[in-house]
């Protein structure tokens, strides 16, 4: 990184933007209140966060905060599984097997032309319903050990719920990896021609070349726009509370018929979308600033022997 290169300190125009904003939101507020009558009551809310449980005697999560926790889940999970399938996908995208590459096509068009809310529908009532009773998770859960079933609430939820937390993260991950897969096969095929061909003139094969050369030039470019679509996740996975999946947006709906507090229930579940996507943004800002380091990531040195070549 250049010596010169600090950080950005606020100057004046920041300060005036940012006045703008918290006007804006401030005047929206008053009109809220003034023109549609509306008393604000933010106390209802809170007690959907967190609750006290008298029998264990400590808080606990209550409605909000365990369909945020329930969101989170979902979204590592569908990114992880979205990450392989499109890498996957991806790699047939740019094959020498022609069987392979109509395979990737295939996938992407379908899913990606395919309504979000549409193809839920499909995998859930017609696919999801045939594998799910296949794989016996019902039985599983029954038969697991206490401690088993902490691992299982810890990474997926409610054990009770496992079906229903499983088909909404596959399908989830199965749409984004649609998109995923263009990311990948754009990533690669911008790697230039000469690459391959001065790999191959060193004497390394087709998997090494790949993995010692053009691999570690496309992870930088693959970067930027996987964290768009892991955003994106995050925001589609609200469809899947029209399956019944006790997420955040269906929490919220829950909440809102239980106090009617419109704004003040909307407002907390798009507060909590908001971190959640703030802090993917800025983990997926720092992975991006270190690929981008001269010199950095594994292959630099393979990859300037290729170009001399």
């Amino acid at each position: 990184m250049r010596a010169g290169r600090g950080k950005r300190r606020l100057g004046w125009q920041d300060l005036i933007v940012g006045s703008l904003v918290l006007g804006l939101v401030a005047f929206i507020a008053v009109r809220a209140g003034t023109a549609l009558n509306y008393s604000w009551d933010w106390s209802s809310i809170a007690a959907y966060l967190l609750r006290f449980d008298r029998e264990e005697e400590r808080w606990v999560p209550n409605l909000l905060l365990l369909g945020f926790l329930t969101t989170v889940r979902m979204v590592f999970w569908g990114s992880l599984l979205a990450a392989v399938i499109g890498v996957v996908f991806g790699l047939f995208r740019v094959s020498a097997s022609l069987f392979q590459r109509l395979l990737g096509w295939a996938f992407v068009e379908l899913i990606r032309n395919l309504p979000p809310l549409v193809f839920l529908f499909i995998f859930f009532f017609f696919i999801s319903s045939q594998i799910m009773p296949l794989l016996r998770l019902d039985e599983l859960v029954r038969a697991a050990s206490p401690e088993t079933l902490a691992v299982v609430s810890f990474l997926f939820g409610r054990p009770e719920l496992l079906e229903n937390f499983f088909s909404g993260v596959i399908a989830l991950a199965i749409f984004e990896a649609a998109y995923v897969t263009e990311i990948v096969r754009a990533g690669i095929q911008s790697v230039s021609r000469g690459q391959w061909e001065a790999s191959r003139s060193l004497g390394l094969g087709r998997f090494a070349t790949f993995v010692r050369v053009i691999g570690p030039q496309a992870t930088r470019r693959i970067v930027p726009p996987l964290a768009n679509q892991s955003i994106s996740l995050i925001k589609d996975s609200s469809i899947v509370s029209l399956i019944s999946i006790q997420e955040l947006t269906f929490a919220g709906s829950e909440v809102l018929v239980v106090t009617q507090r419109v704004f003040e229930v909307w407002i907390t579940v798009a507060l909590m979308y908001f971190a959640v996507c703030f802090v993917f943004s800025l983990a997926f800002g720092r992975l991006e600033r270190r690929l981008a380091e001269p010199d950095s990531g594994a292959g630099a040195g393979t990859r300037r022997g290729a170009e001399g070549a």
